[in-house]
């Protein structure tokens, strides 16, 4: 086995320049100077044979063949990560991160995590929030969920949860400004987020009112906060089921019209394809699954 491993050090000094484009940047990760990394690579691709970086003018860009490589090598060093971490801890409580979009951590999965906890006491769960692609992220995380389905290599992924939207608002909106039909929202403010920036407009074209003009319109940065100021009487929002079901089962929002409810891209649980290995991340994505399904629109298949 070993006759067909590349050199180590190499490797490492590949990863850590492919994900991070930069041999200086490398370097300084790796507490070595420029010169070693560039060397190391240029080892890696002797001993390979092919040309795993383009090099123009002090910059650096992976080759195709250097970006499928670069999956296999993160994965086998995932692999060993993965299986060093259980080894040095075996008797201590598993901690798994997850990486998760803002406005679901928020409003589904933060309610359901202490139902977790009980069930699995042995597990620790750190719930991290972003919206960046997960190539993109700054830290390493156990899992991830995003909107989906979507392109993750070197991941494995599957849809657990679908979506789909009405319109909602604060129930002492409606009492001064009732909504018996679509045409009635062009007496009230529409809420909508930089995050979703076609979603009324999706909606209100499959309501039959695409030229529908609004009393007024109001813009946030984030859908979390359209969410929230719909719970404060600000507008209407095109509110996401069944994430909002727990405020509307509160009566902190009500649905005032039933129809069209839009199915929209659902949710997928992301891990490493090294993390399959580990027990708790099954345990852990089997919870989701089962989850979801309580709702009753557990996904049959994914719209695009």
């Amino acid at each position: 086995m070993t006759a067909t491993l590349p050199p180590l050090n190499a490797l490492r000094a590949f990863e850590a320049a492919a994900r991070l484009e930069s041999f200086s940047a490398a370097a300084g990760e790796l507490f070595v100077t420029h010169g070693a990394v560039s060397k190391q690579i240029k080892q890696l691709e002797d001993w390979l044979g092919v040309p795993l970086f383009e090099r123009s003018g002090g910059r650096v860009k992976l080759t195709e063949v250097g970006w499928r490589y670069l999956v296999q090598v993160q994965d086998g060093l995932d692999i060993i990560a993965n299986a060093t971490a259980q080894l040095k801890q075996p008797d201590r409580q598993r901690r798994i991160v997850i990486n998760s979009i803002p406005t679901f951590a928020m409003f589904w999965l933060l309610p359901r995590l202490g139902a977790f906890q009980r069930e699995h006491p042995d597990i620790e769960l750190r719930l991290m929030t972003s919206d960046r692609d997960i190539s993109r992220l700054d830290a390493p995380f156990d899992l991830a969920i995003r909107r989906g389905p979507g392109d993750w290599p070197g991941h494995v992924s599957k849809p657990f949860l679908e979506e789909r939207e009405l319109p909602l608002c604060a129930p002492s909106l409606l009492e001064r400004l009732p909504i018996h039909s679509p045409q009635d929202l062009a007496q009230h403010t529409l809420l909508q987020a930089d995050t979703r920036p076609t979603a009324w407009q999706r909606w209100l074209t499959l309501a039959g009112v695409p030229e529908l003009k609004p009393a007024a319109t109001q813009q946030f940065g984030h859908f979390y906060l359209a969410l929230r100021a719909a719970m404060n009487g600000l507008g209407v929002v095109l509110g996401p089921l069944p994430m909002m079901q727990a405020e509307l089962d509160a009566g902190t929002l009500v649905a005032p019209l039933q129809e069209p409810s839009v199915v929209v891209r659902g949710y997928c649980w992301i891990a490493p394809r090294a993390a399959m290995n580990d027990p708790t991340i099954h345990v852990l994505t089997r919870w989701l699954e089962q989850q979801a399904a309580s709702t009753g629109i557990a996904p049959q298949s994914q719209p695009g």
